[in-house]
């Protein structure tokens, strides 16, 4: 989890092995796919070259709201991701989006340390 200060007030983030069922199920689009196109046109932005093309900012938006809804589902009680933007007047893609990018990225971290290969048995 991740907390982060948006408009003024503290908004959960939530990323477990979860995330990606549950942005296929409502949204029916490959989060990691997703992740990575958003993160291609950020840094065309931020080099000058041309604005965020408008359905990866509303890709962004829509696994916000999955994110903060997965946080905090007793809070986040709006029905869609319009509906949760509305209660803010200002959510920065270049503020969030890199927050949730490695908040995701830890989730995807091993925490266990791999086994030896076994070697082949014999008669096989």
């Amino acid at each position: 989890e991740r907390t982060l200060t948006i408009d003024g007030r503290p908004v959960v983030f939530r990323a477990t092995a979860a995330v990606p069922r549950l942005y296929r199920m409502e949204y029916g689009r490959d989060i990691m796919q997703d992740m990575l196109e958003l993160q291609t046109a950020i840094d065309a932005a931020q080099g000058g070259k041309g604005p965020i093309p408008p359905r990866l900012l509303s890709i962004f938006e829509d696994m916000s709201y999955l994110m903060a809804k997965h946080a905090r589902p007793d809070e986040v009680t709006a029905a869609s991701s319009e509906e949760w933007l509305d209660g803010f007047d200002t959510f920065s893609v270049y503020q969030v989006f890199p927050a949730i990018a490695q908040l995701w990225q830890a989730n995807l971290k091993t925490t266990s340390t791999p086994k030896k290969k076994r070697g082949r048995r014999k008669g096989r």
